[in-house]
């Protein structure tokens, strides 16, 4: 496992790991050995009863990469709309904010299929047919449980490995608007979509550099409720 890593504290990386999208270098190429290096401080991540459900789809071939590209910017346009219903609840400062932050996710969908690594963080059984018996519990319920072991999983292992990659000097960012066509892509990339699901797609790249600072947040009071709501 690659030992060049940043100098960073535990709290800088937790509090300092963006999504980045103009940020991402498009010309420099990753390392593979890299990629497999953040992967495997991905499976390290906790998983509900060791289910470990999960499997990656690494793509840098660039044909495949535009043709992802091109059903994610076909999602973008589907997605793009909910722009005016993002902010109206915001104070300005917040609208400004969400406004720029709109523009970085279109800039994304206007090049993902430049960024040379698309890491597709999947899962089997798919969410939706989790299944099981136990007695006292409906099946509804344990479906529901099924789903959030499946869920928690594989979103723990995303965080994971985009921890290691920013602690390699990688960027990334999380995203998911190719699931608007994710049979599409399934067959583009041969997973079997009847048992596999396809839960995000990260997009991995070096990164250009900049200022790396904890984000805006909403005061923690207003999220924190003690012994009850």
């Amino acid at each position: 496992m690659s030992t060049d890593l940043l100098p960073l504290t535990p709290d800088d990386l937790l509090t300092t790991t963006r999504s980045l999208r103009r940020r991402l270098d498009l010309t420099r190429p990753v390392d593979t050995d890299v990629i497999l290096d953040c992967l495997r401080v991905a499976v390290q991540a906790p998983s509900p009863v060791n289910i470990q459900p999960w499997s990656f789809v690494v793509v840098t071939d660039p044909d495949l990469r535009a043709a992802i590209g091109e059903r994610y910017r076909r999602g973008w346009e589907l997605y793009d709309p909910l722009a005016d219903t993002m902010w109206l609840e915001h104070d300005a400062e917040r609208q400004n904010l969400q406004r720029r932050i709109w523009d970085s996710v279109s800039y994304l969908a206007r090049h993902l299929h430049d960024v040379p690594v698309h890491v597709l963080f999947c899962v089997a059984p798919r969410p939706e047919l989790a299944r099981g018996q136990v007695p006292g519990a409906s099946e509804a319920a344990l479906s529901a449980v099924l789903r959030t072991a499946l869920y928690g999983s594989i979103i723990q292992a995303g965080w994971s490995f985009q921890l290691a990659a920013r602690g390699r000097g990688l960027g990334t960012c999380w995203t998911n608007l190719h699931l608007f066509f994710e049979e599409e892509v399934a067959d583009l990339l041969s997973i079997p979509y009847d048992s596999v699901a396809q839960v995000g797609l990260i997009a991995v790249a070096h990164d250009k550099g900049g200022t790396a600072r904890p984000a805006p947040r909403e005061p923690l009071e207003t999220k924190v409720h003690w012994n009850g709501w």
